[in-house]
């Protein structure tokens, strides 16, 4: 039978066993009817990432990204080099150009033609001193005036070696090639034999009008031009300096030969030549001695010449073809 509650006293109440109210001391503890955990699961999820920034932070969030862009570009304005306004004032402000200009056509070289002349190959041989570092060294010693007393001419010159050319190339000692060099122009087969020229060694610092100069490879096409894509050597008027490149004054020319002693004496007279006013010449006939103006280092036949020169010098492609000749006079 279902009892009924006893007087005076409350019927007890459901309530007073939730977890959290208060309950008397004359009433039984009551476990709480909530599994373990579900509380939490009821609590509200946390928002992570972006929906937590843009939560924290609303629209300011957006705007980081803008700024750190405008930020790189101001840096980078800031940099870089301003180019001057065309118009701009005068005063002391000079006109920098951040680019190079681009040649008009009419400066645009054609392309070199393939060539086919044996003879201008640098022979085999020793090694040679490709770079030098672009000064001389003069070479001490002097003479006397030759050739004609009233000759036409009367031209003072001294001898250097280019610092940086090894002493291999020139026998070990500098004044072996100056005493070369003299003895070749004293001979009465060069250009004093012409009766039209007088020549005397001087010092360097007695103004002479031109320095024969053994120079290295590399000087040589700065001073000489690479438009002939063989070893040469050549006059320098800006620097009165008859520039003899290391690499023939070593090897020689092929139309020489194993005579590199023949070769060395037409190359000073040739280049020399030059420094005294005399341009190229051409083979006159076939089987003569070739004028000490031709261009023998690339060859003895007019053909081989005119081709290098491209048909803008005095050698005509007339088939002519003379043999080695290193002397104007004699």
């Amino acid at each position: 039978m279902n009892r009924a509650p006893e007087r005076g006293r409350p019927a007890p109440s459901s309530d007073r066993y939730r977890r959290g109210e208060r309950r008397t001391s004359a009433e039984p503890l009551a476990a709480a009817w909530e599994p373990e955990g579900t509380a939490q699961h009821r609590r509200p999820r946390r928002r992570g990432g972006v929906r937590k920034l843009v939560s924290n932070y609303g629209w300011r969030i957006y705007a980081i990204p803008v700024l750190l862009v405008l930020t790189a570009l101001v840096v980078l304005d800031t940099v870089q080099p301003k180019s001057p306004a065309a118009g701009g004032s005068g005063g002391d402000t000079k006109d920098v150009s951040t680019t190079t200009p681009e040649a008009p056509a009419t400066e645009v070289k054609a392309e070199k033609p393939k060539l086919d002349v044996p003879t201008a190959e640098l022979p085999a041989g020793p090694a040679f001193s490709e770079d030098g570092v672009g000064t001389w060294r003069a070479i001490a010693g002097s003479g006397a005036r030759l050739g004609e007393a009233n000759a036409q001419k009367f031209r003072k010159y001294a001898v250097a070696v280019e610092d940086g050319v090894q002493p291999a190339d020139f026998g070990n000692d500098d004044t072996a090639f100056a005493r070369t060099v003299e003895g070749i122009l004293s001979d009465p087969r060069s250009w004093i034999g012409t009766k039209q020229v007088s020549l005397q060694r001087v010092e360097a610092n007695q103004n002479p009008d031109f320095i024969v100069s053994l120079t290295s490879t590399k000087t040589t096409h700065t001073l000489c031009g690479k438009e002939i894509p063989f070893e040469t050597s050549c006059w320098n008027p800006a620097s009165k300096r008859v520039i003899i490149n290391v690499a023939r004054w070593v090897r020689g020319a092929m139309v020489y030969g194993p005579d590199l002693s023949g070769y060395r004496t037409y190359v000073i007279n040739h280049e020399v030549g030059h420094a005294l006013g005399s341009g190229h010449a051409a083979c006159p006939e076939n089987g003569a001695p070739a004028p000490v103006m031709m261009q023998q280092t690339f060859g003895v036949a007019n053909n081989f010449v005119s081709q290098l020169n491209a048909g803008l010098d005095v050698v005509p492609a007339d088939g002519k073809v003379c043999t080695p000749n290193p002397f104007p006079a004699g």
